[in-house]
């Protein structure tokens, strides 16, 4: 049987970049958190438990007392080029990851409030378009699209017992923490390809705290975009990046085809980018701190 507590939060991927601000920010504000790693350890400032996804295991007594669960875990897609084996990490990580709980949940019948997960904007495929992408349109057609839309129907399963389900596809993420932010912060700032892809973007603190509304909000369900609601290009974003760190920027234009070159397949991530619309969490009653990206680096850099 497993016991009620009505503060304690389970999170995988509570060791990347998001996790790690998220667990401090969730104990600040007296949550239990407790964690899913490749390595257990209870004794922890927060209590880790072991799964391992390749081999579909997980230990059972991480979900006692779990009343939320807050779903990160997926392999860097930026980190490696996108060889056929990476691109089954990418896709598995995700869509197994997602059914192991699954499964574990329904078998353990763990009384959950929320399951809120992960997603990307790589949902509306890698395009550079005027439109303005809304959680309504449909799934682009590339890798990326294809992986967000098989994460996204591993997650809804938690709809079928009757589990509030959140999803938050979610933009480039700045933190001072590493991530995008510390790549893009070189000596001469520069833009990437023809600078004309958008950049939906957020702040950490503003993606954290949208987590934690989904936890704490009944009324919060479904799929959210989670970006700033400014829409800027690669070009303005380096414009802006370069005045905030007092570095110069070149608005030097590299070819497409050089990328393509030298990154494969993942260089459409970089040289296009969609408009994505952030309204419905806006009508859902969330309020960013940082909405404007001058205002986001200067509180980060």
């Amino acid at each position: 049987m497993y016991f009620y507590t009505m503060n304690t939060i389970l999170i995988s991927g509570g060791t990347g970049l998001i996790g790690r601000h998220l667990s401090g920010l969730l104990k600040s504000k007296g949550y239990k958190v407790r964690l899913l790693s490749r390595e257990s350890n209870p004794k922890n400032s927060f209590p880790t438990f072991l799964w391992n996804i390749d081999q579909n295991t997980i230990d059972d007594s991480a979900f006692n007392g779990v009343n939320h669960i807050i779903h990160l875990t997926g392999a860097g897609v930026a980190n490696k080029r996108w060889t056929n084996k990476r691109k089954n990490e990418i896709l598995d990580s995700r869509v197994d990851s997602t059914n192991l709980l699954y499964d574990t949940v329904k078998r353990l019948e763990v009384p959950l409030k929320s399951f809120v997960a992960a997603s990307a904007t790589g949902y509306y495929g890698s395009t550079t378009t005027d439109k303005i992408f809304k959680e309504t349109n449909k799934a682009g057609n590339d890798f990326l699209s294809n992986v967000c839309e098989l994460w996204e129907k591993a997650i809804n399963q938690f709809e079928h017992l009757k589990i509030r389900t959140v999803i938050l596809r979610t933009g480039i993420v700045l933190s001072k923490e590493g991530g995008a932010l510390e790549k893009m912060t070189t000596p001469v700032i520069t833009s990437i390809g023809n600078g004309k892809q958008f950049m939906p973007w957020i702040h950490i603190d503003d993606l954290c705290e949208l987590y934690i509304k989904g936890i704490e909000d009944n009324k919060f369900q479904g799929v959210y975009n989670a970006v700033s609601t400014e829409h800027i290009t690669n070009f303005s974003f380096s414009k802006v990046l370069s005045k905030i760190v007092k570095k110069p920027f070149i608005p030097f234009m590299a070819p497409k085809v050089l990328l393509k070159i030298a990154l494969g397949e993942m260089s459409s991530i970089i040289v296009n980018g969609n408009r994505v619309s952030a309204e419905k969490i806006k009508q859902a009653g969330f309020k960013f701190k940082f909405e404007d990206l001058k205002k986001a680096l200067k509180n980060l850099l």
